[in-house]
């Protein structure tokens, strides 16, 4: 018997695909590639409901369910709401919660920690680092691809802001270090704290310098006279994000622009999750559901124009 070898252009040719226009994704009649536009992804910050998770009324897996039951492609699985944290809980838990995810098809985007960094005493630095490390291990465990840090507080700028950013530096490039022989992305959040805009944001992404160290961009932390500006100049050292419902320019409240800012998100070229949370009052199983569809509306319309 003879064997034929058939190209990829014949196997289509057989199949009648020429004919049928659209009937194979992000192939021309032609059988050129269409144009690919930007993979995004949804996700939702489990800080969205923090006190149901605070107060046991809810666990991690009813989160990943509630994921799965409205189409969020990715979850925020943050460190506080694990139990006995600020220990990580043993393997058991972590690879449960790990098949869990796996079994919904509900992707674990990222977790975090809390740490300050400007605290003045040495030990208490000493123990973030600590923790982070925990967590970072933790995160590969659970498959994770990012951890989220702070910078810190502002209360402690009397030491002097570079002596603190100096410092601060060190601490994190230890963090992302470890991240990186564990393969986790180490993210520090602007947090309208010790950064308080893009230029504060950019100096720390820039003096370390890494490729496993990047940017959780919260939208909602700028306070500027234009947010979206900020949020432009930021988005190349993102690697993930905060979508909030609210921005602050200049300080003022207002609701955000959707279109605007997804424009900017396509425009960059960034692809990944889009983790959205919720704050404030009202019930998070209504206002959630509520802004991702502001959310999913904008976002697949910006992908169709």
């Amino acid at each position: 018997m003879q064997l034929h070898s058939f190209s990829r252009r014949d196997w289509l040719r057989m199949c009648g695909i020429f004919s049928i226009p659209g009937a194979l994704p992000g192939v021309s009649v032609a059988g050129e590639p269409f144009p690919q536009k930007r993979k995004l992804k949804t996700s939702l910050n489990a800080y969205s409901f923090n006190k149901p998770l605070s107060e046991a009324r809810m666990t991690l897996t009813d989160l990943l369910e509630f994921c799965a039951d409205h189409d969020i492609d990715g979850v925020d699985l943050t460190g506080y709401y694990f139990p006995g944290y600020p220990e990580v809980p043993p393997d058991e838990y972590l690879y449960e919660l790990k098949r869990k995810a796996f079994r919904l098809g509900v992707d674990i985007s990222g977790t975090g920690v809390r740490n300050d960094f400007t605290h003045p005493d040495d030990a208490k630095r000493e123990e973030d680092i600590s923790r982070i490390r925990n967590w970072i291990i933790a995160a590969s465990k659970i498959g994770a691809p990012v951890i989220r840090i702070f910078s810190g507080n502002t209360k402690y700028q009397g030491e002097g802001r570079k002596a603190i950013l100096d410092r601060m530096a060190g601490e994190i490039r230890q963090c992302v270090e470890f991240g990186q022989k564990n393969g986790v992305i180490v993210a520090v959040q602007n947090h309208d704290d010790f950064l308080l805009n893009a230029d504060q944001t950019i100096e720390i992404l820039q003096k370390l310098s890494s490729p496993w160290f990047g940017l959780i961009l919260d939208i909602g932390s700028f306070r500027r006279p234009d947010p979206y500006d900020e949020i432009a100049r930021c988005i190349p050292y993102a690697v993930n994000w905060q979508i909030k419902e609210k921005v602050y320019p200049g300080g003022k409240e207002e609701k955000v622009d959707l279109k605007r800012l997804f424009g900017l998100i396509n425009a960059s070229g960034y692809r990944g999750y889009l983790p959205i949370e919720t704050l404030g009052p009202g019930d998070p199983f209504e206002k959630v559901p509520a802004f991702l569809k502001e959310v999913k509306e904008a976002l697949y319309k910006g992908a169709a124009d």
